[in-house]
C-alpha cells in the first residue's frame, strides 16, 4: 500500500519537476496546488511515522522481559535515544567521507558579533580518562522514559531535516535534563542548521565544558569556530579549529575549515560536523 502511494507521489513530483519551469497562468496555479498537496501528504506521513515509532518503542520497553528470539535485538527507548553511536563518534567507528552542505558566506560582517569564550586551559579541566570510558559514561546516563522519547523523537525530525520540529523536542529534553550532553549536542547542531548562531554558540560552549568525550568536545570547538568565521572573526575561528583538531585528530572537518579560512576568507565554505550526527 505504502509503496504504491509513494510511487504515485514520486510520479506526480517527477511530472511537476519536468513541466513546472515552462508552466504559465492557470496551469502554473494548478501545479502550485499539487505541490501544496504533496507537501501536506509528506508531512502527514512523517508525523504518523514518528507516532508509530513512539508507540512501538513503548511496547518494546513494557514487554522487554517477555520478548524472545530476534525480537530481543530491538533497542528499548532509553537506548534508542542513544542509537546513533557511529554517527556520534564511537571509538571504533569509521570516518564518513560525506559532508553536509556548506554554510553560506555572510554578505557582510554582522554589527553585533556573539560573545566569545576562551578555552586555552579547558583541556586541563577534564579528567584524564580514555575516549572509550568517556563515551560509555555519556551513554550510560539514566534517562527517564518520557525524556528519552523526547530525544528519540527529536532525532527522528533531525534525520528528516525538519530542524524546527527537532529543536522543540531537544529543547524540552535539555530543559528537564541539563546534564544530558547528547540532547544538548543535538540541540546545538539543530540551531546551527537553523542559523540561530547565538543559541548554537551558547549550547556548544556548555557542551565543551561539560563533556569528557573528546569527539563531542571537538564537535563543539569546530562549531564554535564556524560561528566565529561566519562573523568574520577569523583569528578566533582558527584557534577553535586548531583546538578541535588537537582534541580529536581523527575528526577532519576542523582542518578543512582552517584551510578555508586561510585560503578563501572571502568565500567561506564551512563544515559544521553535523554529518557526524546524521549519516543517513
Amino acid at each position: 500500500m505504502f509503496q504504491q502511494m509513494f510511487e504515485a507521489m514520486n510520479e506526480m513530483l517527477d511530472h511537476l519537476i519536468e513541466a513546472y519551469p515552462t508552466a504559465t497562468g492557470e496551469q502554473k496555479a494548478q501545479f502550485d496546488e499539487q505541490l501544496v498537496m504533496l507537501k501536506k501528504m509528506s508531512d502527514s506521513l512523517v508525523e504518523h511515522w514518528i507516532d508509530f515509532e513512539e508507540k512501538f518503542s513503548c511496547f518494546v520497553e513494557q514487554h522487554a522481559a517477555a520478548l524472545e528470539g530476534t525480537v530481543t535485538q530491538m533497542i528499548p527507548p532509553p537506548m534508542l535515544a542513544m542509537e546513533s553511536s557511529t554517527e556520534l563518534g564511537e571509538p571504533p567507528a569509521k570516518p564518513s567521507p560525506a559532508a553536509e552542505p556548506a554554510a553560506p558566506s555572510p554578505a557582510k560582517k554582522p554589527t553585533a558579533p556573539p560573545q566569545t569564550m576562551h578555552y586555552a586551559n579547558q583541556a586541563g579541566k577534564h579528567e584524564q580518562v580514555s575516549a572509550e570510558e568517556a563515551y560509555n559514561a555519556e551513554l550510560d546516563m539514566e534517562v527517564p522514559y518520557e525524556y528519552a522519547m523526547m530525544i528519540s523523537k527529536g532525532q527522528g525530525y533531525y534525520k528528516l531535516f525538519m530542524f524546527s520540529n527537532a529543536a522543540t523536542h531537544f529543547q524540552s529534553a535539555v530543559s528537564y535534563l541539563p546534564e544530558c550532553n547528547l540532547a544538548r549536542l543535538y540541540l546545538a547542531m539543530t540551531h546551527m542548521h537553523l542559523q540561530n548562531w547565538s543559541e548554537a554558540q551558547r549550547h556548544f560552549q556548555l557542551l565543551v565544558s561539560l563533556t569528557d568525550y573528546p569527539k563531542w568536545r571537538a564537535l563543539g570547538y569546530n562549531a564554535l569556530g564556524c560561528i566565529q568565521a561566519i562573523y568574520m572573526n577569523l583569528e578566533q575561528a582558527e584557534q577553535f579549529f586548531l583546538k578541535a583538531y588537537e582534541t580529536c585528530p581523527s575528526f577532519k572537518d576542523p582542518l578543512n575549515n582552517l584551510k578555508c579560512c586561510k585560503e578563501t576568507p572571502q568565500q567561506l565554505s564551512l563544515f559544521f560536523g553535523s554529518t557526524e550526527l546524521c549519516c543517513l
